[in-house]
């Protein structure tokens, strides 16, 4: 029996995460809250096989640190980051033997994103619901709409100026295009291909969930 513990909920829901992960045969699965400093220590004492870290706490808590993961993968544990402080932490550990996976990590290993600011949101504490943008996805979808001529290379830097210098608690769309010079006809086509766009981040924790269940079989 292999036990895997997932650290979620934020960027991907326990339940669709369940959906990945539960069909596995010889597995147990424990989801977690988004991580945070010490809980790794924890973690070790339920003997894990693997574990999967991809939401974890910036600003509300003490993040988890490096030392934290690498003792984790002496102890011959297999870490995997994805999507939001996993991509983060594996971009930063891949050459220790974090295993990183997914657009965001990608951004972060190539040094094109080098802040937590560009995947921090603020949430819900209770629900782990997303109460802001994260500036790593909007610019994803700025850059696709820029490849589809929706907007032009002008209006993308300036959408992506704007969404940085937003605090991210306050970060998102409507707030953004109302600050920006573009004219109605092109926010309303943006916003219909806003609405039609991937959440890079979702797709990145669905990602490292396929991964790790690929790796077993």
């Amino acid at each position: 029996m292999t036990k895997i513990i997932i650290y979620t909920g934020l960027s991907l829901p326990f339940s669709e995460a369940k959906d990945i992960l539960d069909s596995c045969d010889d597995i147990e699965v424990v989801y977690k809250r988004p991580i945070k400093r010490g809980d790794l220590n924890l973690a070790l004492k339920e003997n894990p096989d693997i574990i999967g870290i991809i939401d974890g706490v910036f600003h509300q808590n003490s993040a988890v640190g490096h030392k934290e993961i690498l003792k984790v993968i002496k102890s011959g544990v297999k870490v995997y980051g994805a999507s939001s402080m996993g991509a983060l932490r594996a971009s930063e550990l891949d050459s220790l033997g974090m295993i990183g996976v997914g657009y965001v990590y990608e951004q972060y290993a190539s040094g094109k994103v080098d802040s937590d600011d560009d995947v921090a949101v603020m949430l819900d504490s209770d629900s782990l619901e997303a109460l802001s943008e994260p500036l790593i996805n909007m610019n994803y979808v700025f850059e696709n709409a820029m490849c589809e001529n929706i907007i032009t290379t002008q209006e993308k830097e300036e959408l992506s100026t704007i969404a940085k210098k937003t605090y991210y608690p306050k970060r998102n769309y409507a707030q953004t295009l109302a600050e920006s010079g573009l004219d109605n006809k092109t926010k309303d086509q943006l916003i219909d291909f806003i609405r039609q766009s991937k959440d890079i981040k979702k797709e990145d924790a669905k990602q490292l969930l396929k991964q790790i269940r690929d790796d077993l079989l």
